[in-house]
Formats: C-alpha cells, sequence, structure tokens
C-alpha cells in the first residue's frame, strides 16, 4: 500500500519563502511561525445549531455572540468504510510535496492566477472515487447545483507540522462555494477577517426548541475585527461548505496545533460567474466541465 512510504516523505520539505515545516525549521533552524506573527487574541466558537460564533469559555466575551452566515457542516457524509477507500485510492498516486508541511494532489486545469489564464493540456477529469461523492452532495439544501470543476486533495501530518495560512480562495475562476471533505481524523478551520471595523455582539442565543423567540437582544457590545479568530469544529468523515461572506471575506486556515494525526482534505471548487452560461468565458467553462463530470481524471 503506498501509504508505507509515509516515512520517507516526512523527511522531505516543499516550503518556499516564509512558509516553513517542522523538517526545514529543524534543518535551518528558522522559527516556527507563531514566533513571527501576532495571534488573535479573541477566540469565538462557530455553533451549528444556531449560525453564530460564540465567545469562548473563561474569555473576555463568554455569553457574547455575532451572526457568522455562509457556513454549512454535514456530519457523517461519508461513511468509515467508504473513507478507507477513498484514501486507498488517493495514495495509489504520487503525492507532490507542497508548503507548510502538506502533500497535494491536483484534479484540475493549471492555472496562473495572477496572469489569469489557464490551460486544460493534461487534465482529465475529476477521479473516479469522487463521483458518488459529487452525486451525493446534490441531495443536500444549498448544493443541488454543485459541479465542481477542480478536486484538490491536501494531505496534513503532525510529523511535518503540516498548517496552511490564512487565505481567500481565489474568485476570478472559483465561484461562490467551496466545499470541503474532512478525511482520517477531526480539526479546526480559523476563521479571520482583517477588516478596521468592529463586530457588534449580543448575548449568545439561546439553543432548544424556543431558540430565537424573543432570546436576541440588541446588541451592546462591540470588539475589533481585527484581533478575531472564530473556530469551526470539523469532524471526521464531515463535509465543510464555505459560501457568502465566510467564502469571500473571511479568510480560512488549519493552524499546526489542530493537526493531531494524518488528515486528507478533498477541496471541490466551482465555477465563477465568468466562466457560466452568459459569462465572458462561457465556452471554456462548458469544456471545463465537460472534461471534469467524466471523473477520469489523474493528479496533474
Amino acid at each position: 500500500m503506498p501509504a508505507a512510504t509515509e516515512p520517507r516523505s516526512i523527511q522531505e520539505c516543499g516550503c518556499k519563502g516564509i512558509r516553513t515545516c517542522l523538517i526545514c525549521e529543524a534543518q535551518c533552524h528558522r522559527d516556527p511561525p507563531w514566533q513571527r506573527s501576532l495571534q488573535k487574541p479573541y477566540h469565538f466558537l462557530y455553533c451549528p445549531d444556531t449560525g453564530w460564533a460564540v465567545g469562548a469559555e473563561d474569555s473576555d466575551y463568554e455569553g457574547w455572540a455575532f451572526p457568522f452566515p455562509g457556513v454549512t457542516v454535514i456530519e457523517d457524509f461519508v461513511t468509515p468504510e467508504e473513507e478507507i477507500e477513498m484514501v486507498r485510492l488517493m495514495d495509489r498516486d504520487p503525492w507532490k510535496l507542497s508548503q507548510s508541511g502538506r502533500r497535494k494532489q491536483d484534479y484540475g486545469p493549471k492555472v496562473n492566477f495572477r496572469k489569469q489564464k489557464l490551460k486544460m493540456a493534461g487534465f482529465q477529469g475529476l477521479p473516479s472515487f469522487s463521483q458518488k461523492v459529487v452525486q451525493r452532495m446534490g441531495l443536500y439544501p444549498g448544493l443541488e447545483d454543485f459541479q465542481p470543476v477542480e478536486q484538490c486533495n491536501l494531505d496534513y501530518n503532525p510529523e511535518r507540522g503540516s498548517a496552511i495560512d490564512p487565505h481567500i480562495d481565489d474568485a476570478w475562476l472559483w465561484g461562490e462555494r467551496l466545499v470541503s471533505l474532512n478525511l482520517l481524523s477531526a480539526t479546526v478551520v480559523s476563521m479571520s477577517h482583517d477588516a478596521p471595523d468592529s463586530l457588534l455582539l449580543c448575548s449568545a442565543p439561546y439553543i432548544g426548541p424556543d431558540a430565537f423567540a424573543g432570546s436576541i437582544e440588541t446588541p451592546s457590545r462591540s470588539v475589533p475585527c481585527q484581533k478575531v479568530e472564530v473556530a469551526i469544529s470539523i469532524p471526521c468523515r464531515s463535509l465543510l461548505v464555505l459560501a457568502g461572506p465566510a467564502r469571500h471575506q473571511w479568510t480560512h486556515a488549519i493552524h499546526r496545533r489542530h493537526i493531531k494525526a494524518r488528515r486528507i482534505c478533498s477541496t471541490f471548487r466551482e465555477l465563477s460567474e465568468e466562466f457560466l452560461p452568459g459569462g465572458k468565458q462561457q465556452e471554456l467553462g462548458y469544456q471545463l466541465l465537460q472534461v471534469a463530470l467524466t471523473f477520469q481524471g489523474r493528479p496533474i
């Protein structure tokens, strides 16, 4: 089984620029990232039952909350047996070294986001083992018309110090929804927004049969947006959907401390309006979808 090559790959590093992992930090005596950048002082936890971000226990903002739209977490999206089989099939193909201790497999067109150009050469579609997963997505509210044109598998390992920096995915090619399948272990997605504004806080909404029936009060406190981090707990085998403000305004990241065991994240991306019917590049978008949905792809 190809996963047996993991120990050798742990000794290799794909970091560039300011990004680091445990391997290059040890080899080059570099400081870990949390010693070079300020951490957000105010922590909130996303509550899937209410759609609000709630102040962490024993913090200055315990009991306070603000709406956090655009996040959907679907638990047990795949079965343990399906998870095992998907990972087995992924590990049959090579993993490429990536930044910050990650490895990756890409199923999609080659894209230069800075120049806004792409090439279809070598793109043969999404992998066959994702066909049932994509079909199942269409059974859930908000994903009925979701048609991914790209899949990126990222492999995280605590022995490499894997992480991913705060970022917002490109919006020239990729569309409104980012859909990620979390495999092998649970993790936390950390959201932040470096806007100069303040977030208005209310008392945390009540969860129960009478939730929201007069339980939300007028905002009476605020917190600087730049100092806030919202943690979204992502169980193993769950599906995370980011849309709206969570997709376009808030950055998302995976901190090193939240990788406790090997984790694979498969992120599926759809086309932006520019590549959909009526858009300037609708013909190219049509070609991309036709290839993607053959489900005959190999990593590029």
